[in-house]
């Protein structure tokens, strides 16, 4: 995260907006006054939305994910420098026009994305700084993933996705999602992998400072896409050997870092193979992150793989998303909502993923959050 400069302290105009009472808004990075509501005609100053106005904020909420898809593409974060800019000085850095910016600024402003200053000019705010692309945690790609054009075709079928219990996706474009990004939308395709990319990494590092190696000498990644839990546990255990196990196409895109000539390649094996078929990989831990959301057969085959390959008293390390018993419900079940939409598969409450754990002979263990979104669920293979 940047931090803010040491600055003169700037004026923040009040807004009039109430969701600023909102714990969970982030409030602005400069070193300046917190951002206040006004007292509200008929209401007090700290009063929250009523319910009935709470509802019309939500049944808007297209507006604000539009309003914030529209920033990082017209990548106002990244003109926005660390000193207060008025709206005609934006405009002009990312030709748009400058009544309509303000407007789009007033409303992101509302969110906590970005803040208005006393004499009318906009700064960062520790939200709007994820939209930049420089920023070690951006969330720009997510951004524009969780909004690109075919989100709008599919979120008006999540009731046709309720009563079927299946993905709606061959009904809108006669194909299924992976296949319809893959034959016609390489640019939202491009959009996923730089998102999943930049996700992958973040945890990744997160992850890595979880897990306690003591013991630990060789790891195997489960489906690990491209690597960056792998890669990011051999830079931090230079004892440690690795094998990443995945697609043949995704292994041979793998981190630069675990590829021939890369810093980690003497201590990585690239291994193509579907987790749902085998795992034919010895190891002292397996990992499985945030690969058993597809359905519960494909979960109970990886799984048993698993046990099958390990040899007794093995660790295994399950990480996912919850949608419950988690600070992050709102984001995770509304992930949850999508994977029905696009592939029809679930993301797991905390007891169906120990069922499905025990179901395959796993001995489970300490079960904790790695970051606010993440819970890893430590498992032994039994010993007897």
């Amino acid at each position: 995260m940047h931090t803010a400069p040491t600055t003169t302290a700037v004026p923040m105009k009040t807004l009039t907006n109430p969701t600023l009472t909102n714990p969970n808004l982030t409030s602005p990075s400069l070193a300046s006054p917190a951002l206040t509501s006004p007292a509200l005609p008929g209401a007090a100053l700290t009063s929250p939305p009523s319910p009935a106005m709470r509802l019309r904020e939500l049944v808007f909420g297209a507006a604000c994910a539009a309003a914030v898809r529209a920033a990082a593409r017209l990548e106002i974060a990244d003109a926005l420098g660390e000193t207060p800019a008025g709206v005609d000085e934006l405009a002009a850095a990312v030709d748009t026009e400058p009544l309509p910016l303000r407007r789009l600024l007033r409303a992101l402003s509302c969110y906590g994305i970005f803040a208005e200053t006393e004499d009318g000019r906009y700064v960062h705010t520790e939200m709007s700084r994820l939209l930049r692309e420089d920023e070690p945690n951006s969330l720009r790609y997510i951004s524009l993933w969780c909004t690109e054009p075919w989100t709008w075709e599919a979120w008006p079928r999540l009731d046709d996705a309720v009563r079927s219990g299946r993905n709606i996706f061959p009904e809108l474009y006669g194909k299924e999602f992976f296949d319809y990004l893959h034959d016609d939308a390489r640019d939202s395709a491009m959009v996923f992998n730089r998102a999943m990319t930049h996700s992958s990494r973040q945890s990744a590092a997160e992850l890595a400072d979880y897990l306690d190696l003591t013991g630990i000498g060789a790891v195997a990644d489960i489906g690990g896409g491209q690597g960056h839990v792998l890669a990011s546990l051999l830079e931090k255990h230079p004892q440690v050997h690795g094998t990443l196990l995945d697609l043949p196409k995704v292994v041979a895109n793998a981190d630069p870092r675990l590829r021939e000539g890369g810093a980690l390649a003497s201590r990585t094996r690239l291994l193509p193979g579907d987790c749902r078929d085998a795992i034919p990989v010895d190891a002292d831990l397996y990992i499985i992150k945030n690969i058993l959301e597809w359905d519960d057969d494909s979960t109970r085959r990886t799984l048993r793989n698993v046990v099958a390959a390990a040899r007794p008293g093995a660790r295994v390390v399950v990480v996912e998303n919850l949608v419950d018993d988690t600070p992050s419900m709102r984001f995770t079940t509304a992930m949850d909502l999508m994977l029905l939409l696009n592939v029809g598969g679930a993301k797991h409450s905390k007891a169906s993923m120990v069922e499905l754990m025990t179901e395959a002979g796993l001995c489970l263990g300490h079960i904790g959050p790695v970051n606010p979104y993440l819970h890893a669920f430590e498992s032994t293979v039994p010993t007897g």
